[in-house]
């Protein structure tokens, strides 16, 4: 008989607030690129005739013990159904016993600590002044995105854009309320990354979705989208010509196209990846060297974020008395 707690999307949400959320992806990238951390590259099945995306993605933490795995979907009709595209669920299991400890709503912990990981980039990576955001998106992760990076730089002002101009409106209105800062619609993609200092792309593309000539120097690029090795979410030539820096180099070169279709064509070799951003918090290698050079991060995401958000949020769980005991 296992007894667990069920938590819910709106109780995780309570219980994991960004600035926290921040500094435990800190530590777990930097304990990942430590290889403190147990994790494979995820398993990824590709269902139906849409080829929607379904992954496995296990890990362990040793300090402090932490053992789970995600269950993440990316289903792109799912809006026909008024249901999000990007679906998840974590369980956590007692690192003593393998015993079922919690199943809480995944979804949300994807979103967050996503935009949280990008904020640690944009800390060790972005100039020190950055203070203009571009967002190529509007859903959920140009959302949380705006949250995080609120936190590590002082923004002066934010550009939205998608292709949806109803989208990018309502983005506006729904952010303006809690960002105290000027948040506008840009009419283009190049309008909003023209002169901007920190860019961050959270579409579905498969193809690229900015010119290289529109990036400034200076710049940080943090590209979200684009996790199968068939898609691009970032030019060859930006890709090429800036320090390029991934949370996982073992996934990056399997599972990123934006690396993989590149290193295909022979534009640059694994050597081109400067390293993983834990291992910029742990000083093992270099960062920005000057103020006009362009940096990259490849987000890919990773089951040691997760398990990490997830243990956070149990252990505040336990603590408060939030969510449902249940016994399997």
């Amino acid at each position: 008989m296992q007894h667990f707690r069920l938590l819910t999307e709106q109780q995780v949400h309570s219980l994991l607030p960004m600035p926290d959320l921040i500094a435990a992806m800190e530590s777990a990238l930097a304990k990942f690129s430590a290889r403190e951390v147990l994790q494979p590259v995820r398993s990824v099945l590709t269902v139906g005739p849409t080829k929607a995306y379904f992954g496995l993605m296990p890990a362990y933490v040793p300090t402090p013990a932490s053992l789970g795995a995600k269950l993440v979907t990316v289903f792109g009709e799912n809006h026909k159904r008024n249901l999000p595209s990007h679906l998840a669920t974590i369980l956590l299991l007692d690192p003593e016993t393998g015993a079922l400890q919690a199943i809480m709503d995944g979804r949300y912990i994807t979103e967050a600590r996503t935009a949280a990981v990008s904020a640690v980039s944009a800390r060790f990576l972005a100039k020190p002044d950055a203070s203009t955001l571009a967002i190529i998106g509007s859903g959920v992760q140009a959302r949380s995105h705006l949250e995080a990076y609120q936190l590590v730089r002082q923004l002066k002002q934010v550009r939205i854009w998608s292709p949806k101009q109803r989208s990018r409106e309502q983005f506006v209105e729904d952010m303006s309320g809690h960002a105290p800062i000027p948040i506008v619609a840009a009419e283009s993609a190049e309008a909003a990354v023209r002169g901007a200092d920190l860019i961050v792309l959270v579409t579905s593309s498969p193809t690229p979705v900015i010119d290289d000539a529109w990036v400034s120097k200076g710049a940080h690029v943090v590209c979200v989208g684009a996790c199968r090795p068939n898609q691009q979410e970032m030019p060859p030539a930006l890709v090429a010509r800036s320090r390029l820096y991934v949370d996982s180099k073992a996934a990056a070169i399997v599972e990123a196209g934006d690396i993989v279709m590149n290193i295909a064509a022979k534009l640059f070799d694994e050597s081109h990846i400067r390293g993983e951003i834990g291992e910029l918090v742990l000083g093992r290698v270099d960062g920005r060297r000057t103020a006009d050079e362009i940096t990259v991060f490849k987000s890919l995401g990773m089951a040691v974020e997760d398990v990490v958000a997830a243990d956070l949020v149990f252990r505040r769980a336990s603590e408060s008395g939030a969510g449902t005991e249940l016994t399997l």
